[in-house]
């Protein structure tokens, strides 16, 4: 039996964009407004997706509006019915909403970035937030480094500021990059706390489809770097993450154990494949969330080697050097 998943079929709707101006003019004037004043950044914009966390969204949006780049605020909203984009519409009128009929997942962010036409995205959960400052550095890092794709900031858990436990896995990263990268080489990234270039992000098709959400940045990172782009801890960026109450914890553990062992077989080669593999069956929970994992994951094998694609030598010596901090990793943690 094979698991198929569909694309999403469904064209999200927004409010109606205004008449363009020519792109050169429209960047020259953001160009004097952030010379002039520091009010704007024409570098970089935000892309935000949400599902049925409408205070958590607000919250995030007052902040994300704040900032002293203003950048263009781009929210997807996967399918609430919390009221979540009228809430936006009325209170945010600079803010782009696209208000998906269907809960989109990571494809939200695909679908933000088509409507974005600035050189660099940074990405948003609704129970994240940037810090002042954070998206310039990010454009200026990303200006001078023509092949790095990606910057993922430095993680602070609210309340409280404390650092997130992935930040000292980010920050003593095994991965060997290029001489020039400006910190630490990553082998992949954490999206919602992540600036993108968007010509890299377009150039690998964006998070796929399959996977909907749960660990789908590995794949693309895989996918990166086998074109050739590199990715990087930057420190000097700053994300306030404040968990939401509101999710599913049991969803996301099965669909990050199916991620993952699709991720691995797509792109690992056979052995250190087999060897994840391996270890992940070892050290998961042994209930029925895990279960349900395994099973979704074999349901789809089929097309996981239809569309197996073994990483180059280089991009593959990324996961390898990753394997032994994925299996000392208190921060990755198959649990809910």
């Amino acid at each position: 039996m094979r698991e198929d998943p569909p694309a999403p079929h469904h064209a999200p709707t927004g409010r109606p964009r205004p008449a363009a101006r020519p792109e050169r003019a429209r960047r020259a004037e953001d160009a004097v407004l952030f010379l002039q004043g520091g009010r704007r950044d024409p570098r970089v914009s935000v892309v935000v997706i949400t599902h049925q966390r409408r205070d958590e969204v607000l919250l995030a949006l007052s902040r994300l509006v704040a900032l002293p780049e203003r950048p263009h605020v781009v929210v997807v909203d996967n399918g609430s019915t919390d009221g979540t984009a009228e809430a936006i519409t009325e209170r945010f009128a600079q803010v782009e909403l696209v208000a998906s009929p269907e809960n989109l997942g990571a494809i939200g962010r695909n679908v933000g970035v088509s409507r974005v036409d600035t050189p660099y995205v940074a990405f948003c959960d609704d129970d994240t937030w940037w810090d002042p400052g954070s998206l310039r550095t990010a454009a200026d890092v990303l200006d001078a480094h023509p092949r790095l794709a990606v910057v993922t900031a430095r993680i602070l858990v609210e309340p409280g500021g404390r650092e997130d436990p992935i930040v000292p896995e980010l920050r003593d990263s095994p991965v060997r990059g290029a001489d020039w990268l400006p910190g630490p080489a990553l082998g992949s990234f954490l999206a919602g706390a992540s600036v993108v270039r968007r010509e890299s992000f377009t150039e690998v098709g964006g998070f796929s489809e399959r996977l909907w959400l749960g660990g789908e940045e590995e794949l693309m990172a895989g996918d990166l770097a086998a074109a050739g782009w590199e990715l990087c801890y930057l420190p000097a960026l700053t994300v306030h993450h404040q968990a939401s109450t509101a999710r599913d914890s049991h969803r996301r553990r099965r669909d990050g154990i199916r991620n993952t062992l699709w991720t691995t077989w797509l792109r690992r080669p056979a052995r250190p494949a087999l060897r994840r593999t391996v270890h992940l069956l070892r050290t998961l929970p042994r209930d029925r969330v895990t279960a349900q994992g395994l099973w979704a994951a074999t349901r789809g094998l089929p097309w996981v080697l239809r569309e197996r694609q073994v990483l180059p030598p280089h991009a593959e010596a990324r996961f390898a050097a990753l394997e032994h901090a994925q299996r000392t990793s208190t921060a990755r943690r198959y649990v809910s």
